[in-house]
């Protein structure tokens, strides 16, 4: 079993930016061995798992998140594996996760800044798989202040989603990596990622002193990514006593 030691090690920091107390980065969080098993694992599902959406695709394991919770099924093995070995950080309070969602990124593609809602437990964890990406943050009380800002910026239709020109934070997310947002980064921030081809590394990537081979000025190309959300949802009632009733 791996021991990550103190987990406290892997909290982000800045002393230029504020940012929330309470996200953490552990890069290296598995093996190449083990990220080529997940890769081939999710690209041998079956099509039908896949799901299109206009700028990208996902797959969804452990059931149906609705507003009263989770209609769950259970994860397969290859996947509950790995939210075993997440569980053992003891982020989701001694609970282990029963929902995976899995994006894939093409080079150019992103996802409009959202926030994951309160059907989950306060807690995320993002592990990525092929490429890195930037994921930005964005403080969830941002209102526009005049009309012209609300055409300036972007809105997700039918989600109250904002997009601010820019982020008040950023993450290297490197292969391999585990990313958690809990408490106040999970609940007062929005999350993205921009649709770019490539990433030109800034000061607002808190996060690069535990990025290997990146500093500020580099320019990185993005290939195709595989993005595992790991996450608790409280409440679940198992799909066959609801087929049953």
């Amino acid at each position: 079993m791996e021991d990550f030691g103190d987990f406290e090690q892997y909290k982000v920091s800045s002393s230029t930016l504020t940012i929330p107390d309470s996200i953490y980065y552990i890069p290296n969080f598995i093996t190449e061995d083990e990220e080529e098993i997940l890769t081939n694992k999710i690209n041998d599902s079956s099509k039908i798992k896949w799901v299109g959406l206009s700028n990208r695709r996902l797959q969804n394991w452990g059931g149906v998140v609705h507003a009263k919770g989770l209609i769950a099924e259970p994860l397969p093995i290859w996947l509950s594996i790995y939210g075993n070995k997440v569980s053992r950080l003891g982020i989701f309070d001694g609970k282990s996760p029963n929902h995976v969602l899995i994006n894939e990124y093409l080079a150019g593609q992103g996802i409009m800044p959202h926030e994951d809602g309160p059907a989950f437990y306060p807690t995320v964890a993002t592990l990525s798989l092929g490429s890195y990406t930037v994921i930005n943050y964005y403080p969830k009380n941002w209102i526009p202040s005049d009309r012209q800002q609300v055409a300036d910026y972007m809105a997700e239709p039918g989600r109250t989603v904002y997009r601010p020109r820019e982020p008040s934070f950023s993450l290297l997310l490197q292969p391999r990596s585990l990313v958690i947002t809990s408490k106040e980064a999970y609940t007062s921030y929005l999350h993205g990622i921009d649709e770019v081809q490539k990433d030109t590394i800034d000061e607002k990537v808190v996060n690069l002193g535990s990025c290997t081979g990146v500093k500020v000025g580099d320019n990185l190309e993005r290939t195709t990514r595989l993005s595992l959300t790991i996450r608790y949802v409280p409440k679940a009632i198992q799909a066959r006593f609801l087929i049953g009733k």
